[in-house]
């Protein structure tokens, strides 16, 4: 193989762009999912990694490597690893040895956001998903376990612009009622947050969402995660895993970038915030 894959208009072209430019259109198993997960959320270092380096990072055997390597149509990890010095060049990153582990948890999630800001250098899809989730009355938010927090606070924020949000953050035999209520009700799209471990729950929900007629918005830690599936419009941010439990600063930044652009299609959302801080101000709400 020769040349590097094209990367969409407005997308900055950048070596986490380039990877997932190449991985677009194969079909990949969980594993091969998560060795390109791991690749695109190192995509300076990955040039530079053996099969064996490569394995360790995304928890895979190293037979793995190779396998995937072959999926995307290269004779081997060697190959691939050619190809990606050629098409995604990048000066290998310095070492962070003078930083002690927590420190290194912080640099890991500045890298998760900056990440999310090439992605969003294309607004399009999250301009996309502003106008699906402002023309869904109600909207629900569905967010289990460690996700649940995602939802809560999309939800708490959305209420005070959108006239009908419906937080769906408890698990249980009842959630299909609730998605079906909200169908009956006129609901049009559903916000996903997902993140890992990704429960078996979230996928048949939002599989069940689909086949109710919602159209399926999803925020993931990866393009590869199990919920792509049963997504129509999947947008990515990064968790850090470098702590006993993830982190998710990304996910939760992307959660405010798809207010913005809900209230950027909700004509009056700037009028219900002035009723809102009026409000809070008669009922001293709020230590000033």
């Amino acid at each position: 193989m020769s040349g590097g894959p094209a990367v969409g208009p407005g997308v900055i072209d950048t070596p986490a762009a380039r990877l997932q430019a190449l991985f677009e259109g194969h079909r990949l198993t969980p594993t091969q999912r998560r060795i390109a997960h791991s690749m695109v959320r190192r995509a300076s270092d990955v040039p530079f990694l053996s099969s064996v380096e490569l394995a360790e990072l995304a928890g895979v055997s190293q037979p793995s490597v190779t396998r995937f390597a072959v999926a995307l149509g290269f004779d081997g990890y060697p190959a691939l690893r050619k190809h990606l010095r050629e098409v995604a060049p990048a000066e290998q990153s310095a070492e962070a040895g003078s930083y002690n582990e927590y420190q290194q948890a912080v640099e890991a999630e500045i890298e998760n956001l900056r990440h999310l800001a090439e992605l969003l250098a294309d607004p399009r899809p999250v301009r996309k998903a502003g106008r699906l989730l402002a023309a869904s009355r109600p909207l629900p938010v569905l967010g289990l376990r460690a996700a649940a927090s995602q939802a809560y606070g999309f939800s708490y924020f959305a209420a005070k612009v959108h006239p009908d949000v419906r937080l769906l953050d408890e698990g249980g035999t009842m959630i299909h009622d609730r998605i079906e209520a909200a169908v009956l009700a006129g609901a049009t799209a559903l916000l996903c947050f997902a993140l890992p471990r990704h429960p078996r729950e979230v996928v048949d929900t939002l599989a069940f969402a689909k086949e109710a007629g919602l159209t399926v918005v999803t925020v993931a830690d990866s393009a590869f995660a199990p919920v792509a599936k049963v997504s129509d419009l999947l947008l990515p941010a990064a968790v850090g895993t470098g702590l006993a439990f993830d982190t998710a600063c990304a996910p939760m930044l992307l959660g405010r970038v798809l207010l913005e652009a809900m209230c950027d299609d909700l004509p009056d959302a700037q009028a219900r915030l002035e009723e809102f801080d009026a409000r809070a101000a008669a009922r001293g709400l709020f230590v000033e």
